[in-house]
């Protein structure tokens, strides 16, 4: 039996003894709330604190809870069994067949899934589940070698080997499938938006500043966060991350560098602490005199949220957030087309780069 298979049996277990004795099972989990993330001094990542939530049979709900996870468990049992893989929307519509423990709306089963990750400590991606969508694309020099359909791994250089979209990152991106096997470049820029990826791939940035580029695809998903973790890690590339100029955006760095609130409790493996922003900043806007957007309200509540967000206590932060709350401006990356084609790749991004030990 796999390590895979004992912990899911051993949680199973835990329920079944329970009953078996005469006890009401119950299930303990972190309280998954801003006020429950805590820093890990260790590794420098925001994880859940000690504050717990218990799911117990006592109620209706809490029974249905338990029941639901049972099912889960067997769910992805049969899949290890005949080495398959389900996405969260297929489980969701699959639970319509599980009578009183079916879902009823998809961000419970989601829910349920990240669950099921903190209890067992076992990532969504060894549990056999998946999202819709696979990570976003890199372009740049570095070699790996990805399993393909008959199990046999084939090696690509994601610059040589590609087109002008780039590598696309699937949605596992661990040892089992993705091994990375060496680059020539400096460090990674984590690209936001898919328009301003694509003007640096055809601008040559990669090549001229001997970098990897990562299509972030706004909020990144997880397989792309856990390859900048790899990269970071396995070859001690710096991470520079270069979004837009919002309070959503600056959350998008929050997430690569330190983590999300939805994914604390497996920040170690996503977080990359060392990563800098060096996307659009409030004093940016003002300094470039870039077209600009009004903020709108949600704007505004969520960069006061920002100000008491853990992960934006530094007198950088604070200074930018207040500085765009009293611009009431927020502004895109593409907004420094304003100074032509070329700008971001010969002049701003080169003096972020310089200001903060990058370069060429």
């Amino acid at each position: 039996m796999s390590e895979k298979s004992e912990k899911l049996d051993l949680l199973a277990r835990k329920i079944y003894d329970s009953l078996e004795n005469g006890e009401v099972p119950a299930l303990d989990l972190p309280t998954r709330t801003r006020e429950n993330i805590v820093l890990d001094t260790l590794s420098l990542v925001w994880k859940y604190g000690s504050t717990k939530t218990t799911r117990s049979a006592t109620s209706l709900d809490g029974a249905e809870y338990i029941l639901k996870t049972l099912y889960l468990i067997d769910f992805i049992k049969e899949m290890y069994s005949v080495s398959k893989t389900s996405t969260l929307r297929e489980m969701y519509y699959i639970s319509e067949g599980w009578g009183h423990a079916k879902f009823h709306a998809q961000e419970e089963s989601n829910m349920l899934a990240e669950d099921l990750e903190v209890i067992t400590t076992m990532l969504r991606e060894e549990l056999s589940l998946r999202p819709e969508e696979n990570g976003a694309s890199i372009i740049g020099d570095i070699t790996i070698e990805e399993k393909n359909r008959k199990g046999d791994f084939k090696k690509i250089n994601c610059r040589d080997d590609v087109g002008d979209g780039g590598y696309n990152i699937p949605y596992s991106v661990e040892t089992d499938k993705i091994r990375l096997i060496g680059t020539n470049a400096k460090f990674i820029l984590a690209i936001e938006t898919g328009g301003m990826f694509d003007r640096l791939v055809e601008n040559g940035f990669d090549e001229s500043f001997n970098c990897i580029l990562l299509h972030l695809k706004g909020q990144p998903a997880r397989s792309s966060r856990r390859l900048l973790k790899r990269l970071n890690e396995e070859f001690k590339l710096p991470i520079y991350v270069f979004t837009d100029g919002d309070p959503w955006s600056f959350r998008i760095y929050a997430s690569v560098a330190y983590g999300a609130i939805k994914t604390a409790h497996i920040s170690n493996y996503l977080a990359v602490p060392s990563a800098e922003f060096i996307g659009i900043t409030a004093s940016d806007i003002l300094n470039y005199e870039l077209p600009s957007d009004k903020l709108t309200d949600k704007d505004i509540q969520a960069l006061n949220a920002e100000l008491k967000d853990p992960r934006f206590q530094t007198e950088f932060w604070k200074q930018e957030i207040d500085t765009m709350l009293m611009s009431g401006k927020k502004a895109e990356q593409q907004s420094l087309a304003k100074y032509g084609l070329d700008f971001v790749t010969d002049t701003y991004l080169p003096d972020k780069l310089g200001a903060v030990g990058g370069g060429r």
